[in-house]
């Protein structure tokens, strides 16, 4: 999520395996790193919440918040400990919110799973358009990146496709009466790791900040992929010191990147260093603590990390049992 800030995306019970975030407390931190401090910094009410995405207004730093039941949208206030909602659920064909960003102009954009994308004008809260896969098939609609020409970067974690939205296709859609088709734009599925059918692939995704290209994480295969603009080309990023198995939500800022990893049994944020033409990944530094709450993705404000604590392996989409209440963000200074 961004970069107007992100996040993100949805972890299956499939990826609860012993993976490479297991040894997540032995990877690499530099002795000038310090100690990672992990700290409630807002509450969500609602006791069937399980908090997905997060995005931030860089023009007031109001923070914006999915759920994954319902599609509630939380607005954040800065100083304001406890969040408030801002758009209710099972509106405008919404029934979950995932990914989320504010671009410039302060539109708020959401992913649902199953319809697609809304945009939202933050002011008057008004629903400005909506972009809907037209055919049946299995989809989920996922994570999402804006570049800084305005135009939308969608990914489809079944399909293994990116969806694209431009400035001009959003003004025609608005003039149009507000629908309009979601259709791919750069199909990664001949280049991601072969998976059984119906695999969640591609999840987060991030813009680097002049636009030359996108990132985007297979969380099942662990591997993150370079994707050129304007032309797609596709490049696998050289991954040293681990992968990137189950990441989720990330956040590209100055060359480095944070991805979050649910699963199961495991709370992990990761930190890599991006080479300077975007084909390498070198890990810095990753860091599991409960704390996270099962964290499916994250934002880069004020020296600090906001964490979005999903909660998902209790009573949510990946595991049984019953939430911790409240819900919470977390904020993450030392990463």
């Amino acid at each position: 999520m961004y970069r107007a800030a992100r996040r993100h995306s949805i972890v299956v019970a499939a990826l609860a395996a012993p993976l490479l975030l297991g040894s997540a407390a032995q990877a690499a931190a530099s002795p000038t790193d310090g100690q990672v401090r992990i700290t409630t910094a807002h509450e969500i009410p609602g006791d069937r919440v399980y908090p997905e995405g997060i995005t931030a207004d860089p023009r007031t730093g109001d923070m914006y918040v999915g759920s994954f039941e319902g599609g509630t949208i939380y607005k954040l206030t800065p100083g304001q400990r406890v969040a408030e909602q801002f758009l209710p659920p099972f509106v405008d064909g919404r029934t979950q919110a995932l990914g989320l960003e504010v671009d410039r102009a302060g539109r708020l954009w959401v992913t649902d799973r199953l319809t697609g994308v809304a945009v939202y004008d933050i002011a008057s809260r008004r629903l400005l358009a909506r972009f809907t896969i037209p055919d049946t098939a299995p989809r989920l609609v996922n994570d999402m990146a804006i570049t800084p020409d305005g135009t939308a970067y969608i990914t489809e974690s079944r399909r293994s496709v990116v969806y694209r939205i431009t400035p001009e296709q959003l003004a025609k859609a608005q003039e149009e009466g507000g629908e309009a088709p979601l259709t791919p734009t750069f199909d990664l599925s001949e280049v991601v790791e072969p998976h059984a059918p119906n695999t969640i692939t591609l999840n987060g995704i991030v813009a680097e900040p002049s636009g030359r290209y996108l990132l985007t994480v297979d969380m099942t295969g662990g591997d993150l992929y370079r994707i050129a603009l304007p032309s797609g080309k596709v490049d696998k990023v050289a991954l040293d010191g681990g992968d990137v198995v189950t990441g989720d939500g990330m956040e590209l800022r100055n060359g480095t990147l944070w991805v979050a990893h649910p699963i199961t049994g495991a709370n992990a944020i990761s930190r890599w260093r991006i080479g300077s033409d975007g084909r390498s990944a070198r890990l810095t530094r990753r860091v599991v603590d409960p704390a996270l709450r099962t964290p499916t993705t994250l934002l880069r404000k004020h020296g600090k990390l906001y964490v979005v604590g999903s909660q998902f392996d209790k009573g949510g989409p990946t595991g049984p049992g019953t939430p911790e209440l409240p819900f919470t963000i977390v904020s993450v200074r030392g990463m």
